[in-house]
């Protein structure tokens, strides 16, 4: 098993940036693919971005093309997301995810991730 914790969630402005940054522990993190998930109240949690245990193939959401950019380092255990040009409708938790399968993609899906940070809130204000 993995276990992620998310940091870097907070309050920014509209047009503004935010990094959030996803730690694993556990087990040897390069043998899962990685994404972030966003859930706004009343809305279901959806994709924001997801990145293959490599870290070179990556996939977006619609929303997010060109404004975010998900990396990782397996040195170091961790998966970040870098967000730029942030709307208020950017605003909701934000989730870490692993799954150690090696199979389907882009992985897109709450179903196609088994292990799951607690989140961190993000709020963009106008």
């Amino acid at each position: 098993q993995v276990q992620l914790v998310e940091s870097g969630g907070g309050l920014v402005q509209v047009g503004g940036s935010l990094r959030l940054s996803c730690a694993a522990s556990g087990q040897l993190f390069s043998n899962y693919d990685a994404g972030w998930f966003r859930q706004a109240p009343g809305k279901e949690r959806e994709i924001v971005a997801a990145i293959r245990r490599s870290g070179i193939v990556t996939y977006y959401a619609d929303s997010m093309k060109g404004r975010a950019t998900i990396s990782r380092d397996n040195a170091k255990n961790t998966v970040d997301l870098q967000m730029n040009s942030l709307k208020p409708e950017d605003t909701a938790v934000y989730y870490c995810a692993a799954d150690w399968a090696s199979i389907g993609w882009p992985k897109k899906g709450t179903s196609d991730f088994d292990y799951w940070g607690q989140g961190a809130q993000v709020t963009v204000s106008s």
